[in-house]
Parts: C-alpha cells; sequence; structure tokens
C-alpha cells in the first residue's frame, strides 16, 4: 500500500557518505524532531532527474528553506558512492542530503517502488517530492511515469507549501 499524507514513514535505513564511507542512517535520523522536503528519482544521472529534476530543487532551495523547512533530501535507489559522486557533480554536495536507498528497502516500505526491469533498471524509486514534519507526510506528489517530473518538482512543491507556514 502507498503511504499517504497523514502517514508517518515507516522504519527503513539509508546509507549516505561520511567522512569515513558508507554510513547508515535511518528514517528516524532524517527525519525525527526535522520539517524535510525529500525528493525522489528513479536514479542518479538518468537524463530527467540529472538534467531536470535535482537542478529545479537546486534553484529553489532558499525559497524551500524559507518556508521552515529545515532540509532537502533526495533519495534514489543507487549505491552510496553513486549518489556521493552525483551529489559532487550536479553541485547538490553540501546542499542537499543524499540518500541511498540502495537495496530499495525505503521504496518498497513506502509502497512507492516501481519495476522498471523493462528498461534494464530492475527495481527502483517512483518520482515524488513530499514534505515530512517530525516524520509525518504532509504533503505528497507523485509522478506515475520516470520521465515525467512535473508533480515532483520543487515549483510544485513550493506551491503546495505556500499556505502550509
Amino acid at each position: 500500500m502507498t503511504i499517504c499524507v497523514g502517514d508517518r514513514l515507516p522504519v527503513a535505513k539509508f546509507f549516505v557518505m561520511g567522512s569515513e564511507g558508507p554510513q547508515p542512517k535511518t528514517t528516524s535520523d532524517v527525519f525525527t524532531g526535522r520539517k524535510v522536503a525529500l525528493f525522489a528519482v528513479p536514479g542518479a544521472y538518468t537524463p530527467t532527474c540529472h538534467k531536470q529534476h535535482m537542478p529545479g530543487f537546486l534553484e529553489r532551495l532558499e525559497e524551500i528553506k524559507a518556508k521552515g523547512v529545515d532540509a532537502v533530501c533526495c533519495t534514489a535507489v543507487n549505491d552510496v558512492f553513486v549518489m556521493d559522486q552525483w551529489g559532487k557533480d550536479t553541485g547538490a554536495a553540501g546542499q542537499i542530503e543524499l540518500l541511498s536507498d540502495g537495496a530499495a528497502e525505503f521504496a518498497k516500505a513506502t509502497g512507492l517502488d516501481i519495476d522498471l526491469s523493462g528498461f534494464g533498471l530492475g527495481v527502483r524509486s517512483k518520482r515524488y517530492a513530499m514534505l515530512v514534519d517530525d516524520g509525518v507526510v504532509k504533503v505528497l506528489n507523485i509522478d506515475e511515469a520516470p520521465p515525467q517530473h512535473d508533480k515532483s518538482s520543487a515549483a510544485t512543491l513550493c506551491s503546495a507549501m505556500g499556505n502550509m507556514i
């Protein structure tokens, strides 16, 4: 079942790149006590993710944070090394927290996984954006087809958060 507005995020584990290599982070570590804008991409370096989705969040980072958001995070079903390099290549490193969901644990637990095996990609995350306040989903915008990114764009998320300050 897909997670909905009002639901608490399930327990899951991500990996982030730390100063001494990959480090685990739980959903509790990332979301407890914070307001987080989380967006997911089917894959780092894939055309829409790399050229449109990530750049949109980087362009609107200050606008999002001005709405009371403590952190902007991005998750993808890629390993932590790919996510780390993608952050460096896009300029997101140090600005957007990159959460590796390499085994699709979080994507599956939220019901936001998609099987893209027909395209040689295996199980991935759907493209979405959500606002999470202390672990509870407040806004959830899901694009149903991977090339689409209108519902999950930074602009759409900012618009949805407009009345929530």
